[in-house]
């Protein structure tokens, strides 16, 4: 049974499973690995983290809001939208998520609460509805904070509320405490871990003391990227390798807008035939020729009047240049357009450069592009790169629900902390399939299997190497509420089924149920007699 307390209030809010002890068992002069991104201090010492990418964020508060403001792109969107469809399937009355305990040990009975536990979470997440959003805040913001309530009181209840954190608001502490040991080094002697909390935001502090409410690590779900950037020990979210390829493509997007208005419109050069004028009548003279042929007509969208503006000359307007005495009078030219307004092979590029540093296939990017399905020659490298992909993303965002499941468990008292680690190896979380490529890739893989099977030995059936369970599952993608249907209905058809192999049996034998012969009929002496 678990142990289940509060944290006194001076030292740290919310609850803590089991007892806190952060002394070492194993001395070491190495700090653990920083795999988490936790912002690591000394005890007591000075808090506070910068960074500076380009010059545009200086802390993570500004690098998760610049992650959010490219999300908003419409590329960018795009793609995103692209990964959250394929990694969560919300269609067909299906739960997105389910739980495979057959490699668990256990009873039944603790299969049974540790399946009712797994609902319990969805149903506090509301991932049957919420879960694409979910997985959206997990990959654009690289990190995703949960509080968990408990009622203090009944804490054997298990959880009672998960309610959201912004990440710009909470951030993980590691405080270690250091010792001198033999020869003068410098000994790790415990390690504290907290999480720190305020509603202005977490900004660099230098300080003695963090500025904000410290909450026990228990109180908090936390699930990463797992991208840890190697100079700053920071988590960094999926669309950071997309900065730099997002702002090429705006720049080359803007510059292209620029071109076609300035060398979209045809202009005309007038020239102006001045004679033997001098320089200064020559201008004036120009400069009344303009005023006469020149008539801008603009419109205001403020007020929905148009006005004759005239005043400036731009570069987008017709040209006056004098021509003086010997040259062949006044005349009149157009300026040809750009002729090369329609080239956009180098915004494809940066497009194609974008979708590559978000792991999505090129191909997607056009609307109109079309795909075959169940062969492999139609299944493109870069899909298959891309199913893999989403099989990573979606082992990561695992830790969410096996977290929470631990706390759930864990305060229900049906596991305890130390017996977590042989639980969690066992239990697979199932997302449901709607990658068309993947199943397509697996059924070519599997097509192929047969055929060598059948090539080695032609007249053995199928049931010898595969169970039926297996053929649910694997061939017919059916999940186990529909296998038990599927084998009661089974079960009801079999009497009629066994009839019908009888009779077919007994047509082929050739062994018919006929009535026998009558008797022949006896004459009037045998009767007499």
């Amino acid at each position: 049974m678990a142990k289940n307390y509060l944290m006194e209030a001076f030292r740290l809010l919310g609850f803590q499973i089991g007892t806190q002890n952060p002394i070492q068992k194993y001395k070491s002069f190495a700090i653990p690995a920083n795999v988490d991104g936790a912002s690591q201090i000394a005890s007591g010492g000075i808090y506070g983290t910068y960074v500076d990418l380009e010059g545009t964020a200086k802390n993570e508060a500004e690098l998760i809001t610049r992650y959010r403001d490219m999300a908003m792109q419409p590329e960018c969107d795009q793609a995103i939208e692209d990964i959250i469809t394929d990694a969560v399937v919300q269609e067909d009355n299906r739960p997105a998520l389910s739980i495979n305990l057959e490699q668990l040990e256990q009873p039944e009975s603790v299969k049974k609460q540790i399946h009712d536990a797994f609902d319990e979470i969805l149903k506090l997440l509301n991932f049957n509805e919420d879960g694409m959003e979910i997985f959206r805040r997990w990959y654009v913001d690289g990190r995703l904070f949960y509080h968990i309530l408990v009622d203090p009181d009944t804490p054997q209840e298990g959880i009672k509320e998960l309610r959201y954190l912004d990440p710009r608001r909470v951030r993980k502490i590691r405080e270690i405490k250091k010792k001198l040991g033999e020869g003068g080094v410098e000994i790790v002697d415990s390690i504290l871990e907290y999480y720190l909390y305020n509603e202005r935001g977490i900004v660099n502090v230098e300080a003695t003391t963090a500025i904000g409410v410290k909450i026990a690590p228990d109180a908090i779900c936390y699930v990463h990227s797992g991208l840890i950037d190697s100079t700053r020990n920071m988590v960094v979210s999926y669309l950071h390798k997309a900065i730099k390829p997002l702002n090429q493509l705006r720049a080359m997007e803007d510059a292209h807008v620029i071109y076609r208005l300035s060398r979209a419109a045809e202009r005309r050069v007038f020239y102006i035939d001045v004679g033997n004028m001098p320089t200064n009548r020559a201008e004036a003279y120009i400069k009344v020729i303009m005023n006469d042929f020149r008539n801008k007509l603009v419109y205001d969208s403020d007020t929905g009047n148009v006005r004759d503006d005239h005043k400036f000359l731009s570069m987008q307007e017709d040209f006056f240049l004098p021509r003086r005495e010997g040259g062949r009078g006044t005349e009149v030219t157009t300026l040809p357009a750009g002729t090369n307004l329609g080239q956009i092979e180098d915004i494809m590029y940066f497009q194609e450069r974008l979708y590559q540093a978000l792991h999505v296939p090129k191909s997607r990017l056009k609307s109109d592009g079309g795909f075959g399905v169940g062969r492999e020659a139609e299944i493109s490298r870069d899909e298959v790169k891309f199913s893999r992909f989403i099989v990573k993303l979606r082992k990561r965002f695992d830790h969410l629900i096996k977290e929470l499941l631990k706390i759930q468990l864990e305060l229900c008292g049906v596991i305890t902390k130390d017996e977590w680690g042989d639980f969690r190896d066992n239990i697979t979380i199932a997302y449901q399939k709607d990658s068309v490529f993947t199943e397509a890739k697996e059924q070519e893989i599997w097509t192929k299997r047969l055929q060598l099977l059948t090539m080695i030995d032609p007249e053995s059936p199928v049931d010898r190497y595969f169970s039926r369970e297996w053929i649910f599952k694997n061939v017919l993608m059916l999940d186990e509420d529909q296998i038990e249907i599927m084998k009661d209905q089974i079960k009801n058809e079999k009497p009629e089924v066994d009839d019908e192999k009888e009779r077919i049996a007994s047509l082929e034998s050739g062994v018919f149920e006929q009535e026998p012969p009558p008797a022949p009929k006896k004459s009037k002496s045998e009767k007499n007699k």
